[in-house]
């Protein structure tokens, strides 16, 4: 954004003179805030690559989130018309995702399209008194729909006809504007359903893992929220850590913009410092978690367009939070609260994922799948076809519309930088078999009647750097030739030099291997086989080590031993005993 300094090129008062490209028709994207934004950029490919649309943005300046507006506009690389600006400018089309704002004093015709799944929740609003009253559903009453009795609209973009008779109800001056045209952000997920494996490797999660997804959209009666029948998150994000075994389930977080805009980045990451240090990711609020939603086994969320589109694609979800007054009963995301199994905050939280995710059936979720879209992967044209209408121009010849596709994640696995308290029980000795089970919260001790060993587990980046004192194993995640720490026979040996009482530690140098130096002074590199596909096993290589260490509490490391079975749940991983020197 630009406060108060106005735009000359390439509108403005004399922006003719300074232009390149005079001809073109304008198309104004209207920011609520991120939000909002998030759906214009479902629909910027749309208008992209043709030479007789100049796009430009702009920002009401009417929500309260406006935090992460300027740089999501300055990543976009378009004009940015300060909002008086742009409410003097006369443009071809305006493309809103909200009903934020002044839109009735802008000069053009507007399209609006919703920025999550439909119309669903109410919205708390003050009257002239200054007490809060309950709306009808944002974007559907004929306070945000008309002015002065008249559509704001041009064209109101709705997914599914059971959006329009509730618009028909609502304010029935505004159903003529109703458009069907489908959902962009839906249909990028679908097309993306058949890359789910790869979604999951971007994430670290392997074929035996459980990815668990904590989904929240804002306000005090969410997941995150700490009002409604009361705060679940004190009891949830221990419990993520202390109850599931680090190497059988995975947990992310995806949080509405608005939360992180609202209290800040930095604060959330501090809300979540813990559970990040005991491994949970988060999730960029831009980008990714439609990807996480797809590579998921399991979303805790509430009344979040998240969760309903997790649901929409078969997921099985747990419900959190589901404030039923603050939406409309008739709305799909209504139906879900209805349907949707409750996360009950007492008792095992992994007894309830594991029964959400084994009594889940595929079709339980599929009426609402269906009013989702009435025309699943056909939003592109539907929306392009209204945008070109409006603006008065024939769409792109020879051009299919299409969307941008989802693209693949960064490696991200999870990296506990919590101590880790480690579970082993000796199953066989020929081969050796070790079954592990690791809990990245120390504070908790697990039960486990069936291990016959316990030890401490400790990344050398721990926040709490006394604990390396008596850890029994100190773990590093760095490539071979990292100047700074290794390479790993060196760095090994610093640490035992550094903590007499540490018995091994181990340099973990890829998904599936890591280097690990014993007390004896055996220096080893443990290698996972290939999972069946060929491609790495993705356990992480930190309880193939910690395995190692039980099974020298019983056994000595014999010179022709090759191999060791580490159990992590039922998962079986085949792991490589290679000897780099002499004891």
């Amino acid at each position: 954004m630009t406060g108060t300094l106005r735009l000359r090129v390439p509108v403005g008062a004399d922006a003719e003179r300074w232009v390149t490209r005079a001809q073109c028709r304008r198309v104004l994207l209207v920011v609520h805030n991120v939000t909002s934004a998030t759906r214009l950029l479902d629909v910027l490919p749309l208008l992209s690559g043709d030479l007789r649309v100049q796009l430009l943005a702009t920002c009401t300046q009417s929500s309260p989130f406006l935090a992460g507006v300027p740089e999501l506009l300055a990543a976009a690389g378009l004009p940015v018309l300060p909002w008086e600006q742009a409410k003097d400018t006369p443009v071809d089309l305006a493309v809103s995702a909200s009903y934020g704002g002044q839109l009735h004093e802008l000069q053009g015709e507007l399209a609006v399209l919703s920025h999550g799944v439909g119309y669903n929740k109410k919205l708390a609003t003050p009257d002239n008194t200054g007490q809060h009253r309950t709306t009808p559903v944002f974007g559907l009453g004929p306070e945000w729909l008309l002015h002065n009795g008249r559509p704001i609209a041009s064209a109101t973009v709705l997914s599914h006809p059971e959006q329009l008779d509730r618009l028909g109800t609502a304010c029935p001056e505004a159903a003529p504007t109703a458009v069907l045209a489908g959902d962009p952000c839906y249909d990028r997920v679908l097309d993306a359903l058949p890359y789910r494996e790869r979604f999951r490797r971007a994430l670290g999660v392997a074929p035996h893992q459980r990815l668990v997804v904590v989904s929240s959209t804002w306000a005090q009666r969410s997941l995150f929220g700490d009002g409604g029948d009361g705060d679940l998150l004190p009891w949830l994000l221990p419990r993520l850590a202390a109850e599931l075994p680090a190497d059988e389930y995975r947990t992310v977080a995806v949080l509405h913009p608005n939360i992180w805009y609202g209290h800040g980045p930095g604060q959330v990451r501090g809300w979540l410092d813990r559970a990040r240090r005991a491994g949970l990711g988060l999730i960029s609020e831009l980008h990714g978690w439609r990807q996480a939603l797809i590579a998921a086994d399991c979303v805790l969320g509430d009344h979040s367009s998240v969760t309903y589109y997790a649901a929409s694609i078969g997921r099985p979800v747990l419900l959190g939070a589901f404030p039923d007054g603050d939406l409309d009963p008739d709305s799909p995301v209504a139906a879900l609260g209805r349907t949707a199994p409750k996360l009950r905050p007492h008792g095992s939280l992994r007894a309830q994922i594991e029964r959400a995710v084994q009594g889940h059936d595929p079709g339980r979720y599929a009426e609402l799948a269906d009013q989702t879209t009435s025309a699943p992967g056909r939003s592109a044209g539907l929306l392009r076809r209204v945008f070109y209408d409006l603006i008065g121009i024939p769409e792109p010849a020879g051009r299919p519309a299409l969307l941008d596709r989802l693209p693949l994640p960064p490696y991200e696995p999870a990296e506990p930088t919590a101590p880790v308290r480690v579970l082993t029980r000796l199953i066989d000795a020929e081969p050796p078999t070790v079954a592990v089970t690791r809990y990245a919260d120390a504070a908790h001790e697990p039960e486990d009647p069936d291990a016959d060993g316990a030890h401490t587990a400790v990344h050398e980046d721990t926040q709490d750097a006394g604990r390396l004192s008596v850890a029994d194993v100190v773990v590093r995640y760095a490539a071979e030739d990292d100047p700074r720490v290794g390479p790993p026979a060196a760095w090994t040996a610093e640490v035992l030099a550094r903590h007499p009482h540490c018995a091994l530690a181990a340099y973990v140098t890829g998904p599936d291997r890591c280097t690990v130096r014993t007390r004896q002074g055996d220096l080893v590199r443990l290698t996972a086989a290939p999972d069946g596909t060929g491609r790495a096993d993705l356990c992480d290589p930190a309880a193939y080590a910690s395995a190692l260490l039980a099974w020298l509490g019983a056994k000595p490391l014999g010179a022709a031993q090759a191999e060791l079975t580490v159990v992590t749940g039922a998962a079986h991983h085949r792991v490589a005993v290679e000897r780099l020197s002499p004891a």
